[in-house]
């Protein structure tokens, strides 16, 4: 029983990693949702598209969205209790 455990532990364990290739095509995934997303207003502001500037501007509105519906940048500092900027007008701990 105890083995028979351990081999059904280990597998969901290994289930759970993921290949090179699967997290680059995660990642182009969540790369195409941005450019869907935030593309064509940045394009509206100008921006010629597929532009160094255009892409920049991609970015920064990604995270602006991220700031405002999280209220931190997610992948910064982990999320342990610490957030970019504070109503205060100061960076550091919100604690």
């Amino acid at each position: 029983m105890r083995v028979l455990t351990m081999l059904l532990a280990a597998s969901a364990l290994l289930a759970g990693c993921t290949t090179p290739q699967e997290r680059a095509a995660r990642m182009q995934a969540e790369v195409d949702q941005m450019v869907a997303t935030f593309g064509p207003a940045c394009s509206r502001l100008g921006y010629a598209e597929n532009s160094d500037p255009w892409r920049n501007c991609v970015l920064q509105m990604s995270v602006k969205d991220d700031v405002q519906r999280y209220g931190y940048y997610p992948g910064y500092y982990g999320g342990m209790g610490f957030s970019h900027w504070h109503a205060g007008g100061r960076w550091g701990p919100y604690w």
